[in-house]
């Protein structure tokens, strides 16, 4: 499979890449800043998301799928990152193009009914806006009648770049956690959680959480 990767030189986006490459798919890197681009054998294509002036069908001519990890953190712009989602929704059934894979944010997780972990009282201050961001993009996604074929994928509250266990467990609209309570995945086993999606399928125009 063809796979575009929208962010692939962020650090969440590059580990997504690496491993479809080791399951034999072919990877294109698509990204604003070429430079970044620290990963081997791929096609890279320059696009800008904040530009009116770049092509989408351009950095996305042959792809099968797109698997998009955005965020605004680094630019102090988190509303590209529904922006994002509403180009995409829009834009991929236009270009023949149907999955898309969406790196989202454990902040809208609810932690008890209708509580979202954002909301709680010690979520750190340094994230809040990114995950409010990402809690309007899945807003978009879920109120969408787009024909697209989407899947927004949470990860645990903490991602760290731990070892590869490959291994993990998926819920659903609830953030999972271990019996100590923690809820945690490695970077390396949510990009494996990712293209296991990709590959099977499995949740159609849903969100999901990953976890240990």
């Amino acid at each position: 499979m063809k796979i575009a990767v929208l962010g692939a030189s962020g650090w969440i986006g590059s580990h997504i890449a690496q491993e479809a490459q080791s399951r034999g798919h072919e990877v294109v890197a698509v990204v604003r800043d070429p430079s970044r681009v620290e990963l081997d054998n791929v096609e890279v294509r320059q696009f800008d998301l904040l530009s009116d002036d770049t092509n989408l069908s351009d950095a996305l001519s042959g792809v099968d799928a797109v698997i998009a990890s955005i965020g605004g953190r680094a630019m102090g712009n988190h509303d590209i990152v529904n922006n994002t989602a509403k180009k995409l929704l829009t834009s991929l059934p236009n270009l023949n193009i149907h999955r898309l894979l969406w790196v989202g944010g454990a902040g809208s997780l609810e932690v008890a009914p209708n509580v979202a972990l954002v909301t709680v009282p010690d979520f750190p201050a340094d994230y809040k806006n990114e995950a409010l961001a990402q809690g309007e993009a899945l807003k978009t996604f879920k109120q969408s009648s787009s024909e697209l074929n989407w899947t927004f994928i949470s990860p645990a509250a903490e991602i760290f770049p731990g070892d590869k266990l490959s291994t993990y467990r998926t819920g659903g609209d609830q953030l999972l956690t271990d019996d100590a309570g923690n809820s945690r995945i490695s970077v390396i086993d949510y990009a494996i959680a990712m293209i296991d999606e990709l590959e099977t399928g499995q949740y159609p125009r849903q969100r999901i959480g990953v976890a240990y």
